[in-house]
């Protein structure tokens, strides 16, 4: 919630308390109290992104990197906010309304002062902060992020940037419905200056100095090639990920609810420190399993059937991708344990191909030959065409800052982080024997590209079928947790 929602603040005090506690983790200028965590990445790691932008950048070119817009959830309530990755990859800074220009060269202003970078940032406002908590500011964007050339929003309307003495204005999609309030440096007056600034008519397209082709070419090649620093926090997110992985399925029950089984794998999450998702949580029992992305979790009894289970901490700005399919309860069936058989092998098949070098289009053949083959010799499908209903989706796909991360899908590179998540789902009234209705299976693992191979960051959670088993059989430390029934059901009269 910024500034200009203030003016409705005394009507909707309550809200807004409550909704204060809802926004993301704190910048790093708030890393003041001994117990904020130490593990963000260092304002070291961004200048180190800003150089490699710089290098990958055409000559005499400058790059303008643009906040998220904020987003209403209900009427005058807010969506968490998520910021832009490029702008936290390149800056570390994680609030709205905010500008980052990146130049190929050393510029100079009237002064005679050097700089190759600009940030615009959120001034600091103590009324506004009272609701919606503190801001980096001015100060801290120079000292916490290490940017000399820091200035508020408002400044900019009237900083002088000679766009027209550029090849090359280099922007991503600008972003659409941006919300317009009071402050008039705002994102959505920002984006607007700029526009003006750099004179970008409304349709750019023709003219080949304003180029928004190659953005996400050049930010494709830096973020798909992860970094040390940034392995150790995906390496942690999957991690948790896993763990609420395994928790479930020690405490999972029969007469458990998909929105019980999602909130035991956040709060895993959250125990662990994970700010939140990086997607919405798939918790997908029986023939709910065969929606790919089914988000609703409102079965109230997930009974003994298959459990899919797609969830993904976010830990620090990187995200993890992990699923398990399960039998709730317990023990596979003899159909289950055929059809989860046949995508285990396919992602088995998958790995082999996994190194420095190799094509992603010979893992994705490799896991889709296995199920297809499989699927003709189980006489569910006739042919591989007709499998290919059963697997409609892709092997995998690049994870980091986002879960589908920005990435290129040709040859894999050594220290590319990819998912391997094949799979089979025969919805109910499907042209086979009964048998096989309503089973659906995925597995999905996070894997980094090795010079000769592959590391499986998500060896945490058990695949195999008898390892899925015996952890279920397990005892989970969530057995005893116990909540008293709600009366609200069947409220007794009472009189006043």
């Amino acid at each position: 919630m910024h500034t200009s929602f203030l003016k409705r603040a005394p009507l909707f005090a309550l809200s807004l308390f409550i909704t204060l506690f809802s926004f993301g983790q704190p910048s790093p200028a708030m890393d003041t109290d001994e117990d904020m965590p130490k593990d963000y990445l260092p304002k070291e790691f961004h200048a180190g992104r800003r150089a490699a932008l710089r290098e990958a950048m055409p000559d005499n070119s400058v790059i303008v990197v643009m906040a998220y817009p904020t987003r209403t959830f209900s009427n005058d309530v807010e969506y968490k906010y998520h910021p832009n990755p490029d702008m936290y990859y390149f800056s570390g800074y994680k609030e709205p309304h905010s500008l980052l220009l990146v130049f190929k060269t050393e510029q100079t202003d009237s002064a005679g002062n050097k700089y190759s970078e600009i940030l615009f940032v959120q001034k600091k406002n103590a009324a506004a902060e009272q609701w919606t908590g503190k801001r980096l500011g001015l100060e801290g964007s120079k000292t916490k992020l290490g940017i000399a050339m820091s200035f508020n929003g408002e400044d900019f309307s009237n900083f002088s940037v000679d766009f027209s003495k550029f090849d090359k204005i280099i922007f991503d999609r600008f972003p659409v419905d941006i919300p317009n309030g009071r402050d008039k440096a705002d994102l959505y007056d920002l984006l607007q200056q700029f526009k003006q600034k750099a004179a970008i008519p409304e349709d750019y397209s023709k003219e080949k100095r304003f180029d928004n082709r190659s953005y996400r070419e050049i930010t494709a090649k830096l973020r798909e090639i992860k970094t040390p620093e940034e392995m150790t926090l995906i390496r942690k997110a999957v991690e948790i990920s896993c763990q609420g992985q395994n928790e479930v399925m020690k405490a999972v029950r029969p007469d458990m609810s998909e929105m019980e089984i999602q909130g035991l794998h956040e709060f895993v999450h959250k125990k662990y420190g994970a700010e939140g998702v990086g997607y919405g949580s798939i918790i997908g029992s029986g023939e709910n399993g065969c929606t790919l992305h089914y988000e609703e979790n409102t079965k109230t009894k997930i009974g003994s059937s298959m459990l899919l289970m797609d969830v993904g901490a976010e830990y620090h700005g990187y995200t993890a991708d992990v699923t398990r399919t399960i039998p709730a309860g317990g023990k596979f069936g003899e159909a289950e344990k055929v059809i989860y058989q046949l995508v285990y092998d396919a992602q088995e098949a998958a790995f082999k191909t996994l190194k420095d070098g190799s094509k992603w289009a010979d893992a994705e053949k490799a896991a889709r030959d296995v199920i297809t083959d499989g699927l003709v010799r189980l006489g569910i499908a006739k042919d591989k065409a007709e499998a290919n209903k059963y697997y409609p989706h892709g092997l995998g796909h690049h994870i980091g800052m986002d879960v589908h991360d920005r990435g290129t899908y040709s040859n894999l590179k050594k220290d590319m982080v990819i998912t391997i998540e094949p799979g089979i789902y025969i919805p109910s009234n499907s042209n086979c024997e009964k048998k096989w209705w309503g089973i659906a299976v995925r597995i999905e693992d996070d894997a980094r590209v090795t010079e000769d191979g592959y590391e499986l960051l998500s060896h945490f959670a058990p695949r195999k079928i008898e390892d899925i088993e015996k952890m279920i059989s397990q005892k989970s430390a969530l057995d005893d947790f116990k909540l008293p029934a709600l009366k609200s059901a069947s409220p007794e009269k009472k009189a006043f």
